[in-house]
């Protein structure tokens, strides 16, 4: 039973990178049994969020499809990357941003 649901856990992970709602989904249901995989990969897509939405608002302000489609293209690929890493158990930072997000979010899943 322990093994299927520590299995089960480490699908949290990616449910994490499935809309903010995820996020904190996988984050209340991290709580009593903590998964250094999910924690890490909370913390991630907590942080590209939060900084999607903050700086969405502001590129919105931009009228330039050229502005917009670079910005979406960006979080695309930083979104993709973090999945793949939880489909694969492993923990690897996003590029540029992650080390940042571990630190600014390290209270969780400690």
């Amino acid at each position: 039973m322990q093994h299927k649901l520590e299995k089960d856990n480490d699908s949290l992970a990616i449910v994490a990178y499935i809309t903010i709602i995820g996020t904190l989904i996988a984050f209340y249901m991290n709580r009593d049994q903590k998964n250094p995989l999910v924690s890490f990969h909370i913390r991630q897509a907590l942080g590209l969020w939060l900084l999607q939405m903050l700086l969405g608002y502001f590129i919105g302000a931009f009228d330039s499809w050229m502005i917009s489609t670079s910005f979406w293209i960006f979080f695309i690929v930083l979104f993709i990357y973090g999945i793949l890493g939880a489909v694969g158990k492993k923990m690897s930072e996003v590029p540029i941003l992650g080390p940042f997000f571990q630190k600014l979010f390290s209270s969780i899943g400690n």
